[in-house]
């Protein structure tokens, strides 16, 4: 590792711990020509995903494009960026323990899909509006109809 101030190949690790998400190792080190400290993070490499779209094409995974997807669906509802990062997490969790190189596109957005319906109704039905291209009024009674039966056995 070299240092980022002097650019010398000679340091030493300080200290290691594990990094706050989780996924990677801290390391403090001390440089030893210059004296000044630094921070690395070692994360293991993880196997490329592509993507197989409904054309058949494939494209590489991207952890953004999802998270965007939710950001819009979740938009003015009362639902936090820790929320939103938690939902990312299981679902890449799901990606990487089921699928070693190529993952169906329509298996990912079931699983946002699902999130959000555990999450807020609104942003469910805000995602599901796009994913399941309503064409009408009733695309959309279709999907909401579930919800709503489980509301009024909630209430009966």
């Amino acid at each position: 590792m070299k240092c980022p101030y002097c650019r010398a190949d000679n340091d030493r690790v300080v200290d290691s711990r594990a990094s706050q998400d989780g996924f990677a190792v801290r390391r403090r080190r001390l440089c030893s020509s210059c004296g000044r400290r630094y921070t690395t993070y070692e994360r293991v490499e993880e196997a490329v995903l592509k993507v197989v779209k409904k054309d058949k094409s494939r494209v590489p995974y991207d952890r953004n494009r999802i998270k965007s997807g939710i950001e819009k669906a979740c938009w003015k509802r009362p639902i936090s960026p820790d929320q939103i990062d938690r939902i990312l997490a299981r679902i890449e969790d799901d990606l990487y323990a089921n699928f070693e190189s190529e993952v169906p596109s329509e298996h990912i957005g079931e699983l946002v899909m699902q999130e959000l319906s555990e999450l807020d109704q609104v942003a469910y039905v805000r995602f599901a509006s796009i994913y399941r291209e309503f064409k009408d009024v009733q695309d959309f009674l279709r999907e909401v109809e579930p919800m709503l039966d489980a509301t009024k056995r909630l209430r009966s």
